[in-house]
């Protein structure tokens, strides 16, 4: 049964509807418990996992017109199993309509689910295999509502609607709908773009330049491990994506002094940081999390060579009580929702509500006024969040400034002429999700 992909898949989605965790631990964690000797068996648990997530409102939708039990009444497995089977008919073309209903029956038989229940999914998943040809598309017109035909929740679609009008709306849920590219920054301090994309080619993985950042690569078809590229072991590259990567650069012109990521996460900004750093430099990387700390150790250990970075587990306020240092640069890559990373994370859009912006930029508020406590005079501090909303960003930075008359907005004296256009007028570095980056928000303020 461990080793049933569906009967995984299943598992993994009733343990998140069940803790809403982030659905990329839960499912390492079972995959790892599982270990599946078949690389495609995970690709496949992944795939569903993820795609049931994103296409999940739509699914209850059709399967509401299928049902005699309403879906909020159902047990957790009894949905997960038709959301797992319906999303295959709908959305995988290369598995027959046999193998996925058997499939995911199966699964529910080793789980040892009553026969009356793997009876009622039997029955409704070959109902609708005997109307596929006529079962409502996405992408055409349907009864359906927008938000429904795109799976998004309704206020998320509603705010994106009245921002940006109903046509780009419609485009960003598209593009949160659509499985990202894989897109790597490579460690300029061991190899260059160039010299890496023909090692890739070398060993026939296809890859391009990134279109925005001086330091992207994207493989477009690769699905195997990522430890299973060249270089990997070698630290030639992290994961991480366009728009992510030029948010250091508003940091430039980088001078003589100390530096700060006060939010590190797993490191990969501030692993960028240490590459675009003379060597005259310190830098420092605050990161609380004990999970993500150790993580960001790893990482600093596998892909940088020489540059000294100190870690330091806490807050930002929990460093400022320990260190009397004031930096000449900051980057606040701060908590936020995630609503501009929906596309790799699909789960956020089921684990969001208009209230948690609010709480989130209270959060927000607080760790930028702590971070500039620790800003040289003259210095720069960068406010960064992968959200889309302007509750977590613009009126973060509108709070900041009323409340700190020291500090001024400022536009990038540098950066990438290939990126400039994602400046706005204010100076603010914004991007939507689109097939080349994620959504981003980040901005520039310098304390007078």
């Amino acid at each position: 049964m461990k080793n049933n992909p569906r009967y995984l898949t299943i598992q993994i989605l009733c343990k998140r509807q069940a803790t809403r965790e982030p659905v990329d631990s839960i499912m390492e964690q079972l995959l790892q418990q599982a270990d599946l000797q078949d690389s495609r068996d995970s690709q496949l648990v992944m795939a569903i996992v993820y795609g049931v997530l994103r296409w999940q409102r739509f699914l209850d939708a059709v399967l509401t017109d299928f049902s005699s039990h309403p879906l909020q009444k159902m047990k957790p497995m009894t949905l997960q199993a038709l959301r797992v089977g319906l999303f295959q008919l709908c959305f995988m073309d290369r598995i027959p309509p046999s193998a996925a209903v058997n499939e995911t029956v199966k699964a529910l038989r080793s789980a040892k689910q009553p026969k009356w229940l793997t009876g009622f999914v039997n029955g409704v998943l070959r109902a609708i295999t005997r109307k596929q040809q006529t079962l409502p598309n996405p992408w055409n017109d349907t009864e359906f509502p927008i938000a429904v035909r795109f799976s998004h929740p309704d206020w998320l679609y509603r705010r994106w609607k009245e921002r940006y009008g109903e046509s780009e709306a419609i485009s960003l849920c598209m593009t949160n709908n659509k499985q990202p590219h894989l897109c790597l920054r490579i460690n300029t301090e061991k190899c260059g773009p160039g010299t890496f994309l023909n090692e890739l080619e070398a060993h026939d993985i296809s890859a391009i330049p990134g279109k925005f950042s001086p330091t992207a690569v994207i493989l477009p078809n690769y699905k195997g491990h990522i430890s299973a590229l060249p270089g990997y072991s070698e630290g030639l590259f992290s994961v991480q994506d366009e728009g992510a990567q030029l948010i250091p650069y508003l940091l430039a012109p980088f001078l003589a002094g100390k530096y700060l990521d006060a939010c590190a996460g797993l490191g990969g900004k501030t692993l960028h940081m240490a590459n675009l750093l003379p060597d005259t430099c310190s830098l420092t990387a605050i990161e609380p999390n004990n999970n993500r700390f150790e993580l960001l150790q790893h990482n600093i250990d596998r892909l940088n060579a020489t540059f000294s970075i100190t870690p330091f587990k806490g807050d930002v306020r929990a460093f400022s009580q320990n260190s009397n240092d004031l930096f000449q640069a900051i980057l606040v890559d701060a908590p936020c929702s995630g609503l501009g990373v929906i596309r790799r994370h699909p789960d956020i859009r089921w684990n969001r509500s208009p209230e948690d912006l609010i709480k989130y930029q209270a959060i927000q508020t607080s760790l930028l006024h702590d971070a500039s406590l620790l800003l040289a005079p003259g210095g720069t501090l960068v406010y960064a969040t992968c959200s889309t909303e302007a509750e977590e960003n613009e009126d973060v930075v509108d709070i900041f400034l009323k409340d700190h008359s020291e500090y001024s907005l400022d536009s990038p004296p540098e950066f990438p002429k290939s990126a400039q256009k994602l400046i706005d007028s204010r100076g603010f570095f914004h991007t939507l999700p689109t097939e080349w980056h994620d959504g981003f928000f980040a901005a520039r303020l310098i304390r007078n």
